[in-house]
């Protein structure tokens, strides 16, 4: 039944995806516009969301669905309604839910992009049945999100899982939230591209392949470029890959120190990596475990959703939080 739909939003840094999900999980209707390369201001970013959504609700009609949520890569404050701050966008207390509710009618529910896949991986995906799952997401930068026993966890102020953000490099690379040395500085798509780019720069012989996928241009170097040339048998891209994948690793051994979680599930558009990326993350995880060999070691695994798990999560969540459904 329509009423058993709602309407997921994953807002990244490049783009803002929606979906149709049903109760079990399954998209059934996709619609998505790229984040507008001339302005990503809080106004330009809320017009391409009205407009997905309004897509989205022309193939069941309007006040159809149980709730729409939204997945924003940045930091939702406890009222799950404003962004605090959005590193990769214009967002500065940006009153998000109260401005969308104004031009759709449905509930709207904010969380973060990583909390929203945190949930629909372990509902749906590869921490089904885990008490105490992170869940850390690899695109534009690093996300984290964090369950324990079934419920997310969001902190004092909605801010907690801003794994990507931990400084691990002191006086490290500038990173968009102004710090520097922060760990998505290191382990992210962007650190992957960085890197690459630096190889041009340098006019490396071994990076000759990627040069010649690139047509030459370094701007035209991207993380799924890069992964699959790795997935190609290119030396010099699945080298770059596994460094990405130590600087991983590292980190998670820190987040393992604090958490003790069971399950470290991987998602984000660089995962797509496989085990190109992952070996080496494991690798360096059980070198930098404190207490190695003497404690359990949590599983680092994939995330089985992809790409999809923000926007299914985030739909999930926003129809758990609307009881009854309208419509």
């Amino acid at each position: 039944m329509s009423d058993q739909l709602a309407i997921g939003i994953d807002i990244g840094g490049t783009k803002v995806a929606g979906g149709l999900v049903d109760v079990d999980g399954n998209i059934t209707h996709r619609a998505r516009r790229d984040t507008p390369h001339r302005s990503k201001s809080p106004a330009v970013v809320e017009d391409t969301i009205v407009e997905v959504v309004a897509e989205l609700l022309q193939v069941v009609g309007s006040g159809t669905v149980a709730a729409v949520g939204i997945g924003a890569a940045g930091f939702v404050a406890a009222d799950r309604a404003t962004v605090v701050f959005a590193p990769h966008l214009s967002w500065r207390h940006e009153p998000l839910q109260e401005a969308l509710q104004k031009r759709i009618a449905a509930p709207i529910f904010v969380d973060n992009d990583a909390n929203a896949a945190a949930w629909a991986e372990w509902k749906f995906g590869a921490a089904q049945g885990e008490t105490h799952l992170m869940m850390i997401t690899l695109g534009t930068g690093i996300g984290g999100g964090i369950l324990i026993n079934g419920e997310v966890q969001r902190g004092r102020f909605g801010i907690a899982g801003e794994f990507g953000h931990m400084q691990i490099v002191p006086g490290g690379h500038r990173c968009e939230c102004g710090n520097r040395g922060c760990w998505e500085q290191y382990a992210s798509g962007n650190a992957l591209v960085r890197e690459a780019r630096s190889l041009f720069s340098a006019s490396s012989p071994i990076a000759s392949d990627l040069f010649d996928r690139a047509g030459g241009v370094p701007g035209n170097l991207t993380g799924p470029l890069i992964t699959q040339a790795a997935q190609d048998g290119d030396p010099t891209a699945r080298e770059l890959l596994s460094e990405i994948g130590n600087w991983l690793g590292l980190g998670i051994a820190n987040l393992a120190a604090v958490f003790d979680p069971g399950t470290f599930v991987i998602g984000g558009g660089l995962s797509a990596a496989g085990d190109l990326l992952l070996a080496s993350a494991r690798e360096t995880f059980k070198r930098q475990l404190t207490g190695r060999g003497y404690r359990p070691e949590a599983r680092i695994v994939a995330a089985e959703l992809g790409n999809d798990a923000g926007l299914i999560g985030a739909a999930d969540l926003a129809r758990s939080g609307v009881q009854p459904a309208i419509g």
